[in-house]
């Protein structure tokens, strides 16, 4: 099975160039935005470290190994690609326990930055956002061409497509996922069994997306739409669409929606809901077996806006940028609308 996104339709007319990313650790910086800070008190330890070349979930269970604990009680706000240099929170719960030595858990490839505690655990999807700073070599762009590029993404946005990390390497998490819904009582690890069902919603999702985005009202608002705002897991729907809603898409306050599938009905009616059910019609497979896995319904931005979005050129044919996203967006997804870099998944 090949990558699901790349035949995902782009919404600004298609990459203007090709580059590299990653040709180095320190080419794709990836910095963690907590959103909070730890109290300082209470039984989890809160843990920011920087790793170049490891994965979230090995870390993860490494930290649970160094401090003597099951795994469940190690927690992390969201997985980080292990390619490059990352900066993340972990939490780990010792109540009434002394911490053990953290100097004895660094490496050359894991250093620990800071040190706290808090009352609750770190739970996933509790970031704020992330900081990129993203190295792209050997341009094969004119200069001019990026630039506009990139001043248009800033304008207007992308597509908030699922990167293809999502699903697994060749899309194997999708063809793990079907297994699943074939065969309920499949013996799976639970984070396997996650990683399985969030790339089935995913890709659910991204074929809505893509519909939207060859309509060309994926930045719009039409009838029956549900908003969001992009730093927020809730949504309204106003009814009727009014005036004021619209002025609020078109000024980027407000995002319209795709519903991230789940046992309860969308919430989107009218247009917007037709466009839903044509999409998923094709998709049965994947929406039946994720309403019997009891996956609770969600929804998701149809549009990302990269915050701080800035660029250098360091030396010819060699870009720098800089920028922040909300958490569970993708710089892959802002990456594909500027330049081809076949070598980046992040």
């Amino acid at each position: 099975m090949r990558d699901p996104t790349t035949d995902l339709p782009y919404a600004l007319g298609g990459p203007v160039g090709a580059g590299s990313v990653k040709q180095a650790p320190e080419d794709f910086i990836v910095e963690e935005i907590l959103g909070f800070q730890p109290s300082g008190e209470g039984e989890h330890v809160f843990l920011f470290i920087e790793k170049r070349g490891e994965n979230t979930d090995y870390v993860a269970r490494q930290l649970a190994r160094h401090a003597g604990v099951p795994a469940r009680q190690v927690g992390y706000a969201g997985l980080k690609d292990r390619q490059g240099l990352t900066r993340q929170w972990f939490s780990i719960q010792l109540p009434g326990v002394r911490d053990p030595d953290w100097t004895t858990f660094e490496s050359d490839a894991v250093r620990i930055l800071e040190v706290g505690r808090n009352a609750r655990k770190l739970r996933k999807g509790a970031a704020g956002g992330n900081r990129f700073e993203l190295t792209i070599r050997d341009l094969e762009a004119p200069d001019e061409s990026v630039e506009e590029r990139l001043a248009t993404i800033t304008a207007v946005g992308v597509p908030n497509y699922f990167g293809p990390q999502r699903f697994g390497r060749e899309g194997r998490n999708l063809e793990r996922a079907l297994e699943l819904f074939a065969d309920s009582r499949m013996r799976v690890d639970p984070h396997q069994r996650g990683l399985y069902l969030s790339a089935a919603r995913a890709e659910i999702f991204n074929r809505i997306l893509g519909a939207r985005v060859r309509a060309g009202n994926w930045n719009r608002a039409i009838p029956g739409d549900v908003f969001m705002f992009a730093d927020s897991h809730s949504f309204f729907k106003p009814e009727p669409l009014a005036e004021d809603t619209v002025q609020r898409v078109r000024h980027r306050a407000i995002h319209p929606s795709g519903v991230l599938w789940g046992t309860t009905p969308s919430t989107a009616t009218g247009e917007a809901m037709a466009i839903e059910q044509e999409t998923t019609r094709a998709l049965s497979a994947y929406t039946t077996g994720l309403e019997r896995m009891g996956v609770a319904t969600a929804r998701r931005p149809f549009r990302l806006c990269p915050d701080n979005l800035a660029w250098t050129w360091p030396s010819p044919n060699t870009l720098r940028l800089t920028f922040n996203l909300p958490s569970g967006a993708y710089a892959t997804t802002l990456l594909r609308e500027l330049l081809r870099c076949d070598n980046f998944v992040a």
